[in-house]
């Protein structure tokens, strides 16, 4: 399979897409080939790692073009086992690892992800990194959860310092000094001589994956200097299968794991948790969960169409509308529903209210029968 194009500046990546779950609360319905908007789920998906260099699909095969299909062995076995069957095409630095039903998931999303763990750093200074909405510390600095961050900001990383004060440095009062520091700077905590702040990201990634042999603990290059981000929910839970990874040190973790949950293999290689607008950790685990992205997918056509058309949305009644179209698609015909929404509309033009004339329409749906009788002959 020839490699996508890269976006310029993008780093290299390839994406792993979980796509063959058993589906227990869907009634074991085939997920990830539900359709949303007119594509699949998956197909959702795919198109939003367009750019990467190879796109692995772990489930079964279907006729999406420029897509790896492999399967886990046994099938169904798990998340754990379908990411190591992925990993194994896998050869660019980084991984991007996405479930196969997420139907909010677009390419800038995935951009973001990508550039909050590859980004550098602030540059090297001895200025205190600010408390603020997109960096929050952790409420223990011995908590190994990665900061959260927002809109694809990578959370700032604190200068190198030595292990101890040089000779005869303190850390700084609260109420200011006469080096001139604001008294309101972050100042060092809990007995931190090193002047690391307490607000500022801590990347855990280092030590939390033991190297092979000659391995240095040290990021290569390509790996970036953050490591891996997960994304997180809007109530700040992380999405295990919405993430980008080191391909290298994402490997040796799954040879040395034992286990079979993901969070248990990827929770210590986060080193950041982001949070990104519009949903793209929304997945479709029930029959509630499609509908409701089938209706954002409706709200979305509904915005558009009357912004195309010149259209206030207020003066729609989306609802009525419906309502009107299911009644004739149920009593009538299916076909006769698009062409009764557009009679509605000719009638609205025509001075009639839209609530009376969609009365009249629904109740001549819901007495189509005794109607046909009265009115219909043959000729």
């Amino acid at each position: 399979m020839a490699p996508s194009a890269e976006s310029p500046g993008q780093p290299a990546f390839d994406a792993v897409i979980l796509a063959g779950g058993e589906a227990r609360r869907l009634g074991g319905a085939d997920k990830p080939g539900l359709t949303v908007g007119g594509r699949s789920l998956v197909e959702h998906v795919v198109t939003a790692v367009a750019d990467a260099r190879t796109t692995i699909v772990v489930g079964p095969e279907r006729p999406i073009p420029g897509v790896v299909f492999v399967r886990e062995d046994p099938p169904r076995s798990g998340p754990v086992p379908a990411l190591a069957a992925g990993l194994n095409g896998v050869t660019a630095p980084w991984v991007v690892l996405l479930a196969g039903d997420l139907p909010f998931i677009t390419a800038p999303h995935v951009t973001s992800l990508l550039n909050a763990a590859t980004t550098q750093p602030p540059s090297t200074t001895a200025d205190p990194v600010p408390v603020t909405a997109a960096t929050q510390p952790p409420s223990d600095p011995a908590d190994p959860t990665p900061p959260t961050t927002t809109a694809g900001d990578p959370a700032p990383q604190p200068p190198a310092a030595p292990a101890h004060p040089t000779p005869g440095e303190t850390p700084q009062s609260v109420s200011g000094d006469a080096a001139g520091t604001p008294a309101d700077a972050v100042r060092p905590t809990r007995g931190d001589a090193a002047g690391t702040p307490a607000n500022a990201a801590r990347p855990t990634l280092r030590d939390a994956v033991a190297p092979a042999s000659g391995d240095a603990r040290e990021p290569a290059p390509e790996e970036g200097p953050v490591g891996g981000v997960v994304m997180v929910d809007d109530g700040g839970r992380e999405q295990w299968l919405a993430g980008v990874w080191p391909m290298a040190r994402l490997k040796r973790a799954l040879a040395a794991y034992p286990g079979r949950s993901l969070k248990g293999l990827l929770g210590p290689l986060a080193a950041v948790r982001l949070a990104l607008p519009g949903r793209p950790w929304f997945d479709c685990d029930t029959m509630d969960d499609l509908e409701e992205a089938r209706m954002n997918v409706l709200n979305e056509w509904t915005a558009l169409a009357c912004e195309e058309l010149g259209i206030d949305p207020a003066t729609v009644d989306r609802d009525l509308i419906l309502d009107l179209t299911k009644e004739v698609a149920h009593g009538v015909a299916r076909p006769a529903a698009p062409l009764t929404a557009y009679l509605l509309g000719l009638a609205q033009g025509a001075g009639t209210a839209p609530d009376d004339a969609a009365a009249k329409l629904i109740t001549l749906a819901k007495n189509w029968g005794q109607a046909t009788a009265e009115t219909l002959t043959d000729s």
